[in-house]
C-alpha cells in the first residue's frame, strides 16, 4: 500500500498556461520540506498548458480532460487519486508564500477539531479578496448581497456578514465558509463529508462542502498568518462567460438545496430578480454598445437636415409633421446604405466608406423627387444635406483615427485603443510571422493593437513554448480566444496556412464579426481582394469577402424563397407526376452541405436507365426553399468523407455548373468558386440563372 503523504495539491487549470506556470513554481518551492504531490487537472485547455506542465513540470500527476468539466468534477477527479493527509484545493492563477502550506499544515495539526483551514487572499495590488472568508448565503445573508448592502454598509454585523467584512482581516476566525482558490481540508473530514458536489459547475461548490463539513462537527477557520496573491478571474475570462449569472445560479442552487424547509421561497425570489435585472443590465449595456455609432450618425444626419433647411428657407417652420414622414424616409435610406457599406458590424471608422454610403443614399434619396412626387420636399435641401452628411459622417470617423495616433495625452490614447485601433491577432508561430508581429507593433499608425499570435496547431504551440512573442493559443480555439481577447482582427502568414484552409477559417468564423487579412506570398494575390492596407513595404489583403456579408446573405435567401415561392404550383405538378408515373421513384441521398458537414436532399431517379430527368431536377428547388440548397451556389458533391470546404453553400446553378461542359480541373473549379465568393451579387446571381435557362 502506497504510503501516506502530507499534503496532495490540486490544480484545475483552464487556458491559463502562464499563470498555472508561476503557480507552480511558488508552490514546488512552498513544498519543499514535505512529503507532497501536485495534481493538475486540464479542462481542456487550447493554450498549450497541458505540454508545458510536462515539459516543465515532469513530478505534477497531469490529468486531462477533453473538455471544460467545470470546477467541482474535475477537482474531484484529482480527489479520488490523492494520497495526502491534508488536502489543498488551489486555484492555477495564485502565487503561494513559501510558508503557506507549513503555517496551514501547522495549525491542522495543533487543532484536531479543524476540518479546514484558509489563509488570507490578497488582490494583486495587496488589498485583501474579501470571499477569503465567508458566511452562507442565509435568506438574509443572500439578500443583503444581492441588493449590494453588504457593500454599503461593510462595518455592519447585520448587513456585512456575507464577507465577514466587520471582522479583523489580520486577526484568527472561526468561520462558515472558505474560498475555494486556496483550502486545504484535513483528509478525514473529506472522508466523512465526500468529495465536492458536481451540481455546481462554478462558483458555490466551496461553499457547499464548507456547508457539509461543518455538518460533521469540523470547525472551519481563516489564518492570516500566511497569505497567498490571487490573480482572480482568469479563468472565467479564458472561458468567455457570463461568470454573474454563474454566481447567481449558483447561489441560488445553494438556497435550494440547503435552505428549502419553510423558508426558502423569498431568497429564492431575490435571487431570481437579481439574476433578472442583471440580464436586463447586461443587455442594456450590449444594445448600447450597438447603437451607439448608428445613433452618432442619426444626430449628425438631422443636424445636416437644420442646417440645409436654414440655408433653404432661412427658417425651420418647414420641419414640421409634412416633413417628418419624408425625413424620416430619407434617414432610412441613408442608414441603410451605411448599413450596407458594413459600418455597423466591421468597418466602424472607415471614412471612406461612410462618403460611399451617404452618396449612393444621395442619389437614391434624389430619385424619390422623380419617382415618388410625395416625398419631393426639396431635392435642394436633400443636396445640402447630402454634402453635410459627406462632411460630418466622415468627418467624425477620421477625428477618432486621428486621436488614436495622439499620445501626449492620456484620454486620446485611450481613445484611440478603445475605438479606433483594432486588437489584432496574427497566425503563424514562424519567423514571417514573428515579424509581421514586430512590425505591428513598431508601425503604431497602422490602426492594428497587436495582442500575440495564434499557433495552426498543438504541435506548432508546443514548439513556440520557448518564444518571447505571446501565444493566444490554436486555431481551433479561435471563436473563444477572439471572444476573450476581443480581437477584431486576425491577419495570416503566407507561412501559415494553405488559401484553401485560410478560406475555410474565414467562412467558418464569419459570426465572430472578425476582419481577416493576409499577406500574399510575394505579390501573387491568387485569392483576390476587395481592399489592400500597406504595413510598410508588406501588404495586407483583405478576406472580407462579399458573399460572407449580412446583407449578401440576406438577399440571396431573399431570391431563394421568393423563386421557390414562385415556382410551387409547377413543382406541386410534378412531384404527383412522379409519385404516380411507374418509371420514376424518389430517393434521399447525401451531399456536403458547404460547412464542413453532410445534409440529404430528395431527387428523381429512373428505375430502368438510372439517372433522372431533365426536367425532374426542378424539383430540387423544394430543397431550395427548405435551405438546404441555394439558387446560385458551388456544385452538388454527394458525401462520401468531409472534406475541405469555405462555407460555399451547394446550388441549384452556378458558374461551375454552367461550365461543366468545358471539362473543368480542380484548380478551375476554385478559380470559380473564389470568383464568386468575391464578387457575389443580386446581378450576377440573376445573370447565373438567365444563362441556366437558356443554356
Amino acid at each position: 500500500m502506497p504510503k501516506a503523504l502530507d499534503i496532495s495539491v490540486i490544480l484545475v487549470s483552464y487556458n491559463v498556461k502562464q499563470y498555472l506556470e508561476q503557480a507552480l513554481d511558488s508552490i514546488f518551492k512552498a513544498l519543499s520540506d514535505f512529503r507532497s504531490e501536485v495534481f493538475v487537472v486540464d479542462n481542456g485547455s487550447g493554450d498549450g498548458s497541458s505540454a508545458m506542465v510536462k515539459r516543465r513540470f515532469p513530478r505534477v500527476r497531469l490529468i486531462e480532460n477533453g473538455r471544460n468539466l467545470g470546477f467541482a468534477r474535475a477537482n474531484n477527479r484529482a480527489l479520488a487519486r490523492a494520497r495526502g493527509e491534508a488536502i489543498c484545493l488551489i486555484n492555477p492563477d495564485t502565487l503561494v508564500r513559501e510558508d503557506s502550506f507549513k503555517a496551514c499544515l501547522g495549525y491542522l495539526n495543533t487543532h484536531s477539531d479543524v476540518g479546514a483551514v484558509g489563509c488570507k487572499i490578497l488582490n494583486p495590488d495587496g488589498t485583501l479578496q474579501l470571499a477569503c472568508r465567508r458566511s452562507f448565503p442565509t435568506p438574509w445573508v443572500a439578500f443583503t448581497k444581492v441588493m449590494g448592502l453588504s457593500r454599503l454598509f461593510p462595518k455592519s454585523r447585520r448587513f456585512g456578514r456575507y464577507n465577514l467584512t466587520y471582522l479583523d482581516p489580520d486577526e484568527i476566525h472561526e468561520v462558515e465558509a472558505l474560498s475555494g482558490s486556496f483550502m486545504v481540508v484535513r483528509k478525514k473530514a473529506v472522508v466523512q463529508t465526500g468529495f465536492l458536489d458536481e451540481d455546481f459547475f462554478l462558483y458555490g461548490e466551496d461553499l457547499d462542502w464548507c456547508f457539509r463539513i461543518r455538518e460533521k462537527g469540523w470547525k472551519i477557520v481563516y489564518l492570516p498568518s500566511t497569505q497567498i496573491v490571487h490573480y482572480k478571474g482568469r479563468s472565467t475570462q479564458a472561458a468567455s462567460i457570463d461568470s454573474l449569472r454563474i454566481f447567481y445560479g449558483a447561489m441560488r442552487l445553494f438556497v435550494k438545496k440547503h435552505f428549502r424547509s419553510g423558508w426558502s421561497f423569498l431568497p429564492q425570489w431575490l435571487l431570481l430578480a437579481g439574476i433578472g435585472l442583471r440580464w436586463a443590465g447586461s443587455f442594456f449595456s450590449r444594445l448600447v454598445r450597438r447603437l451607439a455609432v448608428p445613433c452618432i450618425d442619426l444626430v449628425l444626419m438631422q443636424a445636416g437636415l437644420v442646417l440645409a433647411l436654414l440655408i433653404r428657407f432661412g427658417e425651420l417652420n418647414y420641419y414640421g409633421p409634412r416633413y417628418q414622414p419624408v425625413d424620416a424616409v430619407y434617414t432610412l435610406v441613408w442608414l441603410g446604405c451605411l448599413y450596407l457599406m458594413g459600418l455597423y458590424e466591421k468597418g466602424i471608422f472607415s471614412a471612406s466608406k461612410a462618403i460611399v454610403g451617404v452618396l449612393i443614399g444621395l442619389v437614391l434619396n434624389t430619385s424619390f423627387t422623380f419617382f415618388l412626387p410625395q416625398y419631393a420636399f426639396s431635392r435642394q435641401v436633400v443636396l445640402t444635406a447630402g454634402f453635410f452628411n459627406v462632411l460630418s459622417l466622415s468627418g467624425w470617423r477620421l477625428g477618432i483615427r486621428f486621436l488614436s495616433r495622439i499620445r501626449r495625452f492620456p484620454f486620446f490614447g485611450t481613445v484611440g485603443r478603445t475605438l479606433a485601433r483594432r486588437r489584432t491577432a496574427v497566425v503563424g508561430t514562424g519567423k514571417t510571422s514573428q515579424r509581421i508581429f514586430n512590425r505591428l507593433i513598431k508601425q503604431i499608425d497602422a490602426g492594428y493593437d497587436v495582442i500575440g499570435l495564434l499557433a495552426v496547431n498543438e504541435k506548432e504551440l508546443a514548439r513556440a513554448e520557448r518564444f518571447t512573442v505571446p501565444v493566444l493559443g490554436t486555431m481551433k480555439d479561435i471563436e473563444r480566444i477572439c471572444r476573450v481577447h476581443r480581437i477584431r482582427s486576425v491577419i495570416f502568414s503566407p507561412e501559415s496556412m494553405s488559401y484553401e484552409r485560410i478560406l475555410t477559417t474565414v467562412a467558418e468564423s464569419k459570426h465572430l464579426q472578425v476582419d481577416f487579412k493576409m499577406v500574399p506570398r510575394g505579390l501573387d494575390v491568387v485569392i483576390g481582394r476587395t481592399s489592400i492596407d500597406a504595413l510598410e513595404d508588406m501588404p495586407l489583403v483583405d478576406l472580407d469577402y462579399q458573399y460572407y456579408r449580412g446583407p449578401a446573405q440576406f438577399l440571396k435567401r431573399f431570391l431563394d424563397v421568393a423563386v421557390a415561392a414562385l415556382a410551387a404550383p409547377v413543382l406541386l405538378g410534378l412531384t404527383f407526376f412522379y409519385r404516380i408515373h411507374p418509371e420514376y421513384e424518389f430517393e434521399r441521398i447525401w451531399i456536403h452541405d458547404g460547412y464542413g458537414g453532410k445534409t440529404s436532399i430528395r431527387r428523381v431517379r429512373n428505375k430502368k436507365h438510372g439517372g433522372d430527368a431533365r426536367i425532374a431536377r426542378l424539383l430540387i428547388l423544394r430543397e431550395v426553399f427548405l435551405g438546404k440548397l441555394t439558387l446560385v451556389g458551388d456544385e452538388i458533391r454527394i458525401y462520401r468523407k468531409p472534406i475541405p470546404t469555405l462555407g460555399f453553400k451547394p446550388g441549384f446553378t452556378g458558374l461551375i455548373q454552367i461550365n461543366t461542359g468545358k471539362h473543368l480541373s480542380g484548380e478551375d473549379k476554385e478559380k470559380y468558386r473564389l470568383y464568386y465568393l468575391r464578387h457575389c451579387s443580386l446581378l450576377l446571381d440573376l445573370e447565373i440563372i438567365i444563362r441556366t435557362l437558356f443554356h
